[in-house]
């Protein structure tokens, strides 16, 4: 058999990295070529249809399930394709970055899933993109360890039968992969992302009696997961494997997709295997599409935002509902409260919180959700096994019970809670520390006892741009206070000034931290409002 031709793609201002060419063949880099070839011009036309979509919504200020897709919806006839035995019980899913250590612990977590992320969980350096999808091989292959420098700890993987399933989230549809070009233009990050996995790892996964599984971010519409849909089917020709061998999860985690949850299952119905309540993207997204609507539209602070609240109520039982309707599965949001070894108390409150979240989950229909740390599996595990017993999931119960009309989902002044000058000041704190350690190319950030990934970054500019844009007023020491830019620059200062001082002049040298914060001012008082934070902060991304 003749070698591979050399790939048309170009490698550009990337330092070599060890072993780069397990995962950089000329064989994978063609399939990613053939992969941009065909399906970027489409990529192209369906984000020139977000912007198209947004300017609807800023003059008619609501959103509506499509009259044109009634007929699918009223259809009872259909259903996904079975789940394969590996997808059936997903009663605890794990999720982080695909780092050494990260790819061990959680495939040791105990967990049904591990959500190996290359997207909010994972700065987009080149090391991270490549040397990720290498740990991914290793640990299929079983040749993975990791002893770290600082403790001297080793970790090893344990048996094949207790490891969790991969599901594997590539970036999403508007980040470019600017160290792979074609004919002078980068490639999508998301085709990077999933070429290189799906071309090295589908007939791995098979031979392991599992297959490739993706979760699906940022998805808008049910034309986006057509058009992953015929990526699907055409990669699985390329390489040989059967058609259906592919399942995808979706996350709904943009208000535009709640609205089409089950033309999104149909388009991906032969290889769709659920829908995810992503809750943090989701609150980016209503107000990045409602944040000139006026004071009806205007959030209060996140942390008031629960999942208890008219509108998530709303969201997270309609997608239990759709995904039940259709075979699928429904899996719940994060729980970002993250567990401290070192201090009891915050321990207790981690814990509490986040088995009333996933009592609430599990009681409400989903057949699994996600924690952020291998501590919190055993609390959402005995959530789900309290509900489900032997059962891997509900599917069974329907939730007919659930009616929800098209205003119910963007309802957000049916909220008692009103923004504060401590909701802005956590805001910028947020922003800040999350954006400097992305910077550095961090992904997942703990920060105040919550895992904090991209999405609630957004959330934090996202409010701040609209409460000053609304003319919010707060309360500051017992006085009213107009959120402005001026307020937000003097927040921003004052926050800066704590980090200096909390972690010294050595350690703030350092870090990137007068750039985290120029570039969270920016992204939160610039008058055109960025898409996603990401995209200027990855051209200052070193690496």
């Amino acid at each position: 058999m003749s070698a591979p031709a050399p790939s048309p793609l170009a490698i550009v201002e990337a330092e070599p990295l060890p072993r780069q060419d397990e995962v950089l063949t000329d064989a994978a880099l063609a399939f990613v070529a053939e992969l941009h070839r065909r399906f970027t011009p489409r990529r192209d036309e369906l984000l020139a249809r977000r912007a198209e979509r947004r300017a609807e919504i800023a003059r008619t200020s609501t959103l509506d399930f499509l009259p044109e897709t009634a007929q699918l919806r009223e259809d009872d006839s259909w259903k996904v394709a079975p789940a394969p035995a590996a997808l059936n019980d997903r009663r605890v899913e794990i999720t982080g970055p695909t780092d050494r250590k990260m790819t061990i612990n959680a495939l040791n977590s105990g967990a049904r899933v591990w959500l190996a992320d290359f997207e909010d969980a994972s700065a987009p350096t080149w090391e991270n993109v490549v040397l990720g999808q290498l740990n991914l091989i290793d640990a299929y292959e079983r040749r993975i360890d990791f002893t770290d420098p600082r403790t001297g700890k080793s970790y090893a993987l344990r048996p094949a039968e207790e490891l969790a399933t991969v599901v594997m989230r590539p970036r999403g549809w508007h980040l470019e992969e600017r160290h792979l070009r074609f004919d002078g233009r980068p490639v999508p990050g998301a085709l990077v992302d999933f070429g290189l996995y799906f071309f090295h790892n589908a007939r791995r996964l098979l031979d392991l009696g599992k297959g490739p599984y993706f979760y699906l971010p940022k998805t808008e519409s049910h034309l986006e997961a057509r058009l992953w849909n015929d990526i699907f089917v055409f990669a699985q020709d390329y390489v040989g494997i059967p058609q259906g061998t592919v399942r995808a999860t979706v996350l709904i985690e943009t208000i535009t997709a709640a609205y089409e949850m089950e033309e999104i299952l149909y388009e991906l119905r032969d290889h769709a295997s659920g829908l995810n309540a992503g809750r943090w993207d989701y609150l980016f997204s209503i107000v990045k599409n409602f944040r000139d609507g006026g004071a009806k539209f205007v959030l209060p602070d996140r942390n008031a935002v629960t999942m208890t609240a008219p509108f998530m109520r709303a969201y997270t039982e309609l997608l239990v509902r759709t995904c039940h309707k259709r075979g699928a599965h429904a899996i719940g949001g994060m729980a970002a409260f993250i567990p401290s070894r070192k201090d009891p108390e915050v321990n207790r409150v981690a814990f509490e919180k986040v088995k009333a979240d996933k009592d609430r989950e599990a009681n409400d229909g989903f057949d699994g959700s996600w924690v952020a740390h291998p501590d919190l599996v055993p609390i959402a595990m005995a959530s789900f096994d309290a509900v489900l017993g032997d059962r891997p999931h509900q599917k069974d119960r329907l939730r007919e019970d659930v009616s929800v009309a098209p205003g119910d989902l963007i309802a957000i002044d049916s909220l008692d809670a009103k923004p504060t000058y401590e909701g802005l000041r956590n805001a910028v704190q947020v922003g800040i520390r999350y954006i400097e350690a992305w910077l550095r190319g961090l992904g997942a950030v703990a920060i105040f006892n919550l895992m904090e990934d991209a999405a609630t970054a957004e959330i934090s500019r996202s409010q701040i741009w609209q409460w000053i844009n609304a003319g919010v007023v707060l309360e500051r020491d017992g006085a009213p206070v107009t959120a402005t830019p001026g307020l937000a620059r003097e927040v921003a200062a004052e926050e800066l000034a704590a980090i200096r001082a909390e972690i010294g002049e050595e350690a703030f040298a350092s870090g990137r931290w007068e750039q985290a914060h120029d570039l969270l001012l920016k992204v939160a008082l610039d008058e055109d409002y960025a898409d996603f934070l990401t995209l200027p902060a990855y051209e200052q991304l070193v690496g």
